[in-house]
């Protein structure tokens, strides 16, 4: 596709609203040099968003330092839960370092202690237990580890890790290699026969009527000479990340009842779907199931690295001490800024906002769906997260030159999103701070409306 998002600043009408401002050319030019200079120092790969150079960010408000100011719908990418730039959570990270205490490897700190019990008392269970470390994709390596370590424990032979088609849980080796979307496992090289992945139920976009019945999940290990005595664990995301695509809540409680029969772990990846973003504190309670292992990260804490695996105690206790340790595991400063975040979503009742606001978001987007219905094939997600599918006109076949226009032009009226995800990345994903106001969010949602018109309708569009 080349660069969707050149760094050349283009003249668009000013904006000046309750909740946006533009007042200069986007991007602004004096950060040209700094951009184009960053591409000289980074590779490639860390190219392809918008070319906006975020100077601040103020609850679900995100500004450059040129007087610009958007609407966030991306919570930087599903992190701001609580929002940016809370005081609570910069008071609490600045009183630690005031302390003097920036690292402490493994070594106990009153901030770690807080934080595990806080989310021990989040947890599924009363015992579960809980392990501190810095990323999501160093979550599911550890979810995999600990599944194939029971099924060494138990004595099951030739251990398979089970997940699904068109799954994403990280960059790492073993994340990508669980991972269900083939190009992004090119670069290994070699298969694994250790790894299996299964169609997705995700209500009949991309799935057939026949995957989103669960006999499709034993047919597809029978096809692939999978004996379920075999499976060590299976992996989803609570929602398939760049599409938001929810399960049948049916088909995820015979898995949890298939996991049960055959001794293998049911692991749920809540990276994106924890701490309230879908309308519930976990995404898995949509399904009615309780998972063995629970792999968190991005809303966890708010703003900093931080993630985590929690999970029943005789799974978090299987290796000894000292052999499950990670750098940052527990980082005083980080622990103190998730200690925050959770502590507003509990007194600020963000789940229940992301619920309530959740239906005003949905019913909005199928408005939109169904004025470009010729270009939107689905809207999906629960809570403060939804994609909107887009495929060229009149098909099933998706669409990324329009999904990359669309947030181009968003961004360039003050609305801001991250390039477009999901299948064949066409997907534009919609995800605000879950502290978001009814009218921030009717805003937001105007110029979505407006960017999506600008495209395909260029004569109604309106600001």
């Amino acid at each position: 596709m080349g660069d969707p998002y050149p760094i050349t600043p283009v003249e668009v009408d000013p904006v000046r609203t309750a909740f946006r401002v533009i007042q200069t050319p986007i991007p602004h030019p004096d950060t040209v040099p700094i951009l184009q200079r960053m591409r000289d120092l980074e590779p490639v790969a860390m190219e392809g968003q918008p070319p906006i150079m975020w100077d601040r960010g103020d609850g679900f408000l995100v500004f450059d330092a040129y007087g610009n100011q958007w609407i966030d719908f991306t919570s930087g990418v599903l992190i701001t839960n609580a929002g940016h730039g809370r005081k609570e959570m910069t008071d609490a990270v600045a009183a630690v370092a005031n302390h003097g205490l920036l690292t402490s490897y493994c070594f106990p700190t009153r901030e770690r202690y807080e934080l595990v019990a806080a989310l021990q008392g989040v947890a599924p269970r009363g015992d579960d237990k809980i392990m501190l470390l810095s990323t999501g994709a160093e979550a599911i390596e550890l979810c995999i580890k600990l599944a194939r370590e029971n099924a060494r424990r138990i004595g099951k032979q030739n251990p398979v890790f089970v997940t699904f088609r068109n799954a994403f849980h990280g960059r790492t080796l073993g994340s990508q290699r669980a991972g269900g979307i083939p190009p992004l496992k090119e670069w290994i090289g070699y298969g694994d026969e250790h790894f299996a992945n299964v169609p997705f139920p995700d209500g009949g976009v991309r799935s057939t009527p026949e995957e989103n019945d669960f006999a499709a999940f034993e047919k597809s290990l029978a096809a692939q000479g999978i004996a379920p005595a075999r499976v060590c664990g299976v992996l989803t995301e609570t929602y398939q990340g760049g599409n938001s695509s929810f399960a049948p809540p049916a088909y995820i409680q015979k898995l949890r009842r298939w996991c049960d029969e055959n001794k293998a772990l049911l692991v749920m990846d809540e990276v994106q779907a924890g701490f309230g973003r879908t309308g519930a504190f976990w995404g898995f309670e949509h399904y009615g199931v309780k998972p063995d292992l629970i792999a968190c990260g991005k809303g966890i804490s708010g703003s900093l690295p931080l993630s985590a695996v929690i999970g029943r105690k005789a799974l978090m206790d299987q290796f000894p001490p000292g052999s499950m340790t990670s750098t940052h595991s527990g980082n005083p400063i980080c622990c103190a800024a998730a200690l925050a975040s959770l502590k507003l979503i509990q007194k600020e009742r963000l789940v229940e906002n992301s619920a309530k606001l959740g239906v005003v978001l949905h019913e909005r987007l199928a408005k939109i769906k169904a004025r470009f219905g010729d270009v939107i094939l689905a809207v999906h997600g629960k809570g403060l997260v939804a994609s909107m599918h887009c495929v060229k006109p009149g098909t099933t076949e998706p669409d990324g030159q329009l999904a990359w226009r669309v947030v181009g032009r968003a961004v360039q009226t003050g609305l801001m999103l991250f390039a477009p995800v999901g299948f064949a990345g066409a997907s534009v994903k919609i995800c605000p701070p879950l502290m978001i106001s009814r009218e921030a969010l009717d805003e937001g949602l105007d110029a979505l409306e407006a960017a999506f018109a600008h495209e395909l309708d260029p004569a109604t569009v309106s600001r």
